[in-house]
């Protein structure tokens, strides 16, 4: 095709034709002609950087790119569009694959020679702004979803999961609390046959009220085996049932105590009494194990509450960082666990709060520490700190990791990199952090080498101390993996 064909055809362009003539002959001059069948790539991914500025004279193109399950369309270009390499624009990979979904002609300017486009076509360079600009808001728009779907598939299968575990041992607990009380009635009823006198009745109330003081301990496997041992050997030497020894072996009740008990008992009401202490310590222990979970269940939706903030509005106020950074730990407690996970918290009591938005804060630590948990090995170390210096709020997530190379440290901050595997992120969690501290005034750096990473946040404090509810303290979290 001639040059002066090629000129015509970008004459007829929706957003180039009207451009000046010396504009469009400079494109003339520097590119060439491009046609592509049904189905052939223009760019993908795997291919590396995007080569040129790709003007659509006819035709339909589109990206897909990877989404775990199987690839997406994220967007479309028709004739009388502009992709590709664009002024000002910081991409150099294309995020996914372009394909051609008909045959269609591209005018091709090489990357090279697109950085002269605002000293040589001002006008067309203010086009393209605006076509990078509305291209950006798609991209980002498309993938910000995404990132966040895919986080909140996340954190909904480890929410399931820590949830899942008091709650069974809730409904558990208290189908064995129901046959336990059949028994406790009993135990009653046999007691009161047995004619007891005031002093006996205060001892066995004594010994009772000792082992519901503190009605389990928490006892190793083999203390526990030599304490049951002990307690049957002396129940069977008295004459009672020795299925008595297992619950009371789970308190702090001591051999000697029962003997004193014994000694001012009749020996047909031994048994009767020891029925009695028994079964209600082990009424009590299955009451404390409901108690607990429920306890469990409570802390963990408190904790979702408090990340996502869903009873307030997306408005500035002042911010507790410390307790933002406890509940997302608490949110992440079940991804810790997979990988037996040493996760520590730090944070100084004289923290001042800060200014801004707190579930979008409470994101920008949600994906640092993802990330974190994410690079370390099976029973690595996470630390959390928080701390005041000088007019900021400082927060440093450090990770014993393999560090991030040298070669992808500069870009792990740019839009749609990632290092992780296709379906598990989209390249945005870093992307998003970055630009939600810009609106909050701070900012975020990265230190890294083998065995040490460290993200740290500085955030402008608010300028009023906080409450001091928060004291310094260290919380270890140690899970044990699953």
């Amino acid at each position: 095709m001639s040059d002066a064909a090629v000129l015509d055809r970008l004459r007829e362009h929706a957003i180039l034709g009207d451009a000046p003539t010396q504009e469009l002959e400079w494109l003339v001059e520097r590119g060439e002609l491009l046609h592509l069948e049904p189905g052939e790539i223009l760019t993908s991914r795997v291919a590396g950087v995007v080569g040129a500025l790709y003007v659509v004279l006819d035709g339909h193109l589109a990206i897909y790119v990877e989404r775990g399950r199987g690839r997406r369309k994220v967007m479309e270009w028709f004739t009388g569009d502009v992709t590709g390499v664009l002024p000002y624009s910081r991409m150099k990979a294309s995020p996914g694959t372009v394909y051609a979904e008909t045959a269609t002609d591209l005018w091709a300017v090489h990357r090279d020679h697109v950085p002269a486009l605002p000293h040589e076509c001002p006008d067309i360079t203010a086009r393209l702004v605006h076509v990078m600009t509305d291209r950006a808001r798609s991209f980002t728009s498309a993938d910000l979803q995404d990132e966040k779907t895919l986080a909140l598939g996340r954190l909904a299968a480890g929410l399931a999961h820590e949830l899942n575990n008091p709650a069974s041992a809730i409904v558990r607990t208290s189908k064995a609390l129901a046959e336990r009380l059949v028994d406790v009635e009993r135990a009653a009823r046999a007691l009161g046959a047995a004619g007891l006198t005031p002093n006996q009745e205060a001892a066995i109330d004594a010994v009772r009220d000792a082992c519901l003081a503190n009605p389990t301990r928490g006892w190793s496997t083999l203390e526990r085996a030599d304490r049951e041992d002990d307690i049957a050997a002396w129940i069977e030497a008295q004459g009672g049932d020795a299925l008595f020894a297992e619950p009371l072996a789970e308190t702090a009740v001591t051999v000697e105590q029962l003997a004193q008990l014994a000694g001012v008992l009749e020996p047909a009401a031994i048994n009767a009494a020891l029925r009695w202490i028994a079964t209600g310590c082990a009424t009590r222990a299955l009451a404390l194990e409901i108690e607990h979970g429920a306890s469990r269940v409570f802390d963990m939706v408190s904790a979702v509450k408090g990340f996502t903030h869903m009873d307030r509005a997306m408005v500035v106020e002042s911010v507790d960082v410390g307790a933002g950074l406890r509940d997302t730990v608490t949110v992440l407690r079940s991804k810790a666990g997979t990988k037996a996970a040493d996760v520590t918290i730090a944070v100084d009591g004289d923290l001042p709060q800060v200014q801004g938005m707190v579930g979008e804060l409470n994101q920008i630590w949600a994906s640092l520490i993802d990330n974190a948990l994410d690079a370390i090995a099976e029973g690595g170390a996470v630390a959390v700190s928080a701390r005041r210096d000088g007019r900021n709020v400082v927060v440093e997530i450090i990770d014993d990791g393999p560090g991030i190379p040298a070669e992808v440290r500069e870009r792990i901050f740019d839009p749609f990199f990632t290092t992780k595997e296709v379906g598990q992120s989209v390249g945005l969690g870093l992307d998003v952090v970055r630009r939600s501290l810009e609106r909050h005034d701070g900012s975020v750096d990265v230190e890294s080498r083998p065995g040490r990473t460290v993200f740290r946040v500085r955030l402008p404090a608010e300028g009023v101390r906080s409450t001091g509810r928060f004291s310094r303290e260290t919380q270890r979290i140690v899970i044990e993996g699953e």
